[in-house]
């Protein structure tokens, strides 16, 4: 059941964000009742309550609506909280904001295999946000997805360096075998700091030149973990390379947060 401030959510509701589409949100994958870094989550939430809306979000407010919705959930699955305001349209989005907090559960994915990506010049309109704008990445990666490939990686338009994927960070291995995250303007991304908190890693502009040097690459996010690069471009990558086994090994150790 999708609920809104704690109640059954109606169309009707839910309306501003099919018509106005003004909000941000966050995505949670809960394992038996537990969630890799839950205080991160609610972290991101109320900075981009307060950058979208310019309001202090209640982060005990959260919890209580997240409890409630899994608690009706059983086993492994997404919980994503939805941030808006039903009563903000088009013609005033400017009017004092009253958020409200919607929450949904869907399956949890299962193992998936390596994505083949093309890159594209793109970057998403507040990208430290998460907000619910996705036009923009879901069209390129809808086109990328007609043109044979899995999804998308983004590239800056002004400097050329890679960013970012559609909806999900990127990490590589570079010759050294260490961890390289890409120095650009990126989701901070709640799997990416976790990673970054179990395995020594570095940070450095990379460019599209620079991955035929790069050993591997993975993406990264609460949904998939890591889930390995097999190639960029016409780039191949070693999607099965030990660092990125050790990466998912670390990852699947952090102990979650008791919802």
């Amino acid at each position: 059941m999708d609920l809104l401030d704690g109640n059954p959510a109606d169309a009707d509701s839910l309306k501003a964000l099919a018509l106005t589409n003004l909000g941000h949100f966050t995505s949670l994958r809960v394992d038996e009742g537990r969630v890799r870094g839950l205080s991160l989550h609610l972290d991101r939430l109320v900075r981009d309550c307060r950058a979208v809306f310019d309001v202090e979000l209640d982060r005990a407010r959260v919890l209580s609506y997240v409890r409630h919705a899994a608690a009706q959930q059983e086993g492994t699955f997404v919980v994503r909280v939805t941030v808006f305001d039903p009563a903000l349209g088009m013609a005033h989005p400017g009017a004092d904001a009253r958020p409200q907090i919607l929450v949904t559960c869907r399956p949890a994915g299962h193992a998936q295999p390596p994505l083949r990506v093309t890159t594209r010049a793109y970057q998403r309109d507040m990208p430290e946000v998460k907000h619910t704008g996705l036009f923009g990445q879901l069209a390129i990666r809808r086109a990328a997805q007609r043109a044979g490939f899995d999804d998308v990686l983004f590239t800056d338009p002004d400097t050329g360096v890679i960013s970012e994927g559609g909806t999900w960070n990127v990490g590589f291995v570079d010759d050294q075998e260490r961890v390289v995250w890409p120095e650009a303007r990126v989701l901070p991304g709640v799997t990416m700091h976790l990673l970054q908190e179990v395995h020594t890693s570095v940070s450095r502009p990379v460019t599209p030149d620079d991955v035929p040097q790069m050993r591997a690459a993975f993406a990264t996010n609460t949904s998939v973990g890591v889930r390995p690069l097999s190639a960029i471009g016409d780039v191949p990558l070693d999607a099965q390379h030990p660092v990125l086994a050790d990466l998912r090994q670390r990852y699947e150790k952090i102990p979650g947060d008791r919802v």
